[in-house]
């Protein structure tokens, strides 16, 4: 990252009775790095993509996802529940 390059961060949060994930922080630079350190702390996984982030970044805060954002948010929560259950390795 270079120094005019600013810290992204997008948190979500799943309840099957929701419906679809939601949006339970966002944020650039200092917050986007306190976001990414707390999940981390927390062990939650921290996941690496500047398309998805993109889009994430234009949902509002505590609001779902949207139905176009549905299958690579789904493909991204089963890789991270067969990495949690040993089934998969973490990218390279």
């Amino acid at each position: 990252m270079t120094t005019d390059q600013r810290a992204e961060a997008v948190a979500l949060s799943y309840d099957p009775g929701d419906g679809a994930p939601r949006v339970v922080a966002k944020g650039r630079g200092l917050i986007a790095e306190e976001i990414i350190e707390r999940a981390r702390a927390a062990g939650v996984y921290v996941h690496e993509s500047p398309e998805l982030l993109s889009l994430l970044m234009q949902v509002d805060m505590d609001e779902r996802i949207p139905p176009e954002l549905y299958v690579a948010v789904a493909e991204l929560l089963a890789w991270l529940y067969r990495l949690e259950r040993g089934e998969a390795s973490p990218p390279a």
